[in-house]
């Protein structure tokens, strides 16, 4: 079987309600486009009925693309999951995106523009001149949001306006061992992976996108900024200890 061009992982969690019409979006905009792709989803433990209502959408809809589900059996974290749709992925360039689309799917050719020029990793941003916030989060969370953004630049030295937008494309050749080499399985793992792609001299774009808050957010304030915040410590330690290593060749 031929390798597509293009994987989309979505890590999903109790997402019973929001998982059918996500793929339904996708399925028409990937239908609509002459490109090859996957869909891996991994549904990271639920408790509600999302596993079941991507096989019934599976069952019902013509897709234009090869479907996989990946089933965690505990609830292990969005980093986990989206490392394990990662290593999975078998295309040239692999988009993880949140169930929620809260990021329009339509935003991907802005980051396939990136890879065209030659970056290794494009993601999407709410904060960049020319980003569109449609919806915004409520005002706690935007500001504990720019808040986590300055320990991010205090601690890691990345000059980026918003690491944790849930939309990020990889060319694979080049990314594959970042996930491998993922030590964060929670919310902070998005800056390890740029943390470790900026020390490999990886090409990284931050693009404006397109955003619109969707209620349901599994982050809880408190105790994810401090679990963020204690990530960003171990990002630091782990470097200095040299768990990551020094940068590699692409992959054949």
């Amino acid at each position: 079987m031929s390798s597509p061009t293009l994987s989309i992982v979505i890590p999903a969690y109790n997402e019973e309600d929001r998982i059918g019409p996500t793929l339904e979006r996708i399925t028409k905009y990937m239908g609509s486009r002459d490109c090859s792709f996957e869909l891996l989803i991994v549904d990271d433990g639920s408790t509600d009925r999302t596993s079941e209502m991507v096989h019934s959408f599976v069952e019902k809809e013509n897709f234009p693309g090869p479907i996989y589900i990946h089933r965690n059996e505990t609830n292990q974290g969005k980093g986990y999951s989206v490392r394990r749709g990662m290593l999975e992925a078998r295309g040239d360039f692999a988009l993880f995106t949140d169930a929620d689309l809260s990021a329009p799917i339509e935003e991907l050719s802005k980051l396939e523009k990136e890879m065209v020029e030659g970056s290794d990793i494009a993601f999407g941003s709410r904060d960049v001149k020319g980003s569109d916030v449609q919806v915004h989060q409520p005002w706690w969370r935007e500001s504990s949001g720019k808040i986590f953004n300055q320990c991010v630049r205090l601690l890691t030295g990345l000059p980026y306006s918003d690491t944790q937008c849930g939309f990020k494309l990889f060319r694979m050749n080049r990314c594959k061992r970042l996930f491998e080499r993922q030590t964060i399985f929670d919310f902070g793992f998005d800056v390890e992976l740029l943390y470790v792609a900026r020390q490999w001299d990886l090409t990284m774009k931050e693009v404006p996108v397109v955003w619109r808050h969707s209620p349901g957010s599994k982050v809880q304030f408190v105790p994810h900024a401090v679990g963020m915040f204690v990530d960003l410590l171990k990002i630091r330690w782990n470097d200095m200890k040299g768990s990551y290593g020094s940068p590699l060749p692409p992959a054949p």
